[in-house]
């Protein structure tokens, strides 16, 4: 996911695409990227917003993307979830064109590419389409191992090669799951007073 993120960062400086969508599988990442682009957006003092299209399913509360086009990075999170909601996909459609109209950036991601929404709006399904389409790749074992020894050490915990090998054979593979099992193993070494083993 190198080109990912390298295209992420291009885009926060301005130098690169005005559009990217981005997809895959469940816990490869796709809101972590988002979320990310966003914090590295506020630190470089451009505005950003991150929305997860999942809040406005319930309720479509239409209006809270009026203004959006005078954000400089515009972050939307499982866009799949909006499909045959006609006012939301007519929404985000004209949200779309306002963005580009202004030449702000605009960030999509899915579990799907973009034809193969079940989108009811034919011209939302083909702006989609029209931009740069990255699929996110899910990381290997090592990857895997080598993020929870990250997160593990930004915590202040020292999570060795074995302890690490044990969560990845006993723990579910998702990243999300492996995250919680090791938020709870800090909190178990914090009340024990003992390093992880």
């Amino acid at each position: 996911n190198n080109m990912v993120c390298n295209s992420l960062m291009q885009m926060v400086h301005g130098k690169g695409e005005k559009f990217i969508y981005l997809w895959g599988d469940d816990s490869v990442g796709k809101t972590h990227l988002l979320q990310a682009t966003c914090h590295l957006a506020a630190e470089a003092k451009i505005s950003a917003v991150y929305l997860p299209l999942e809040v406005f399913t319930a309720t479509p509360i239409t209006q809270q993307f009026n203004g959006l086009e005078n954000v400089s990075l515009v972050c939307l999170d499982d866009i799949q979830v909006v499909a045959q909601n006609l006012p939301l996909e007519e929404t985000l459609f004209h949200l779309f064109n306002r963005l580009m109209v202004k030449q702000n950036n605009l960030l999509i991601t899915a579990t799907k590419p973009p034809m193969q929404l079940d989108l009811s709006l034919a011209y939302l399904k083909s702006r989609l389409s029209g931009g740069v389409v990255y699929q996110l790749q899910g990381l290997n074992d090592k990857q895997k191992l080598l993020t929870l020894q990250l997160r593990a050490r930004l915590r202040g915990l020292e999570l060795d090669d074995i302890v690490g090998g044990f969560l990845l054979r006993r723990y579910s593979r998702s990243m999300v799951d492996l995250f919680m099992a090791l938020d709870s193993l800090d909190k178990a070494s914090l009340v024990e007073q003992r390093k992880l083993t």
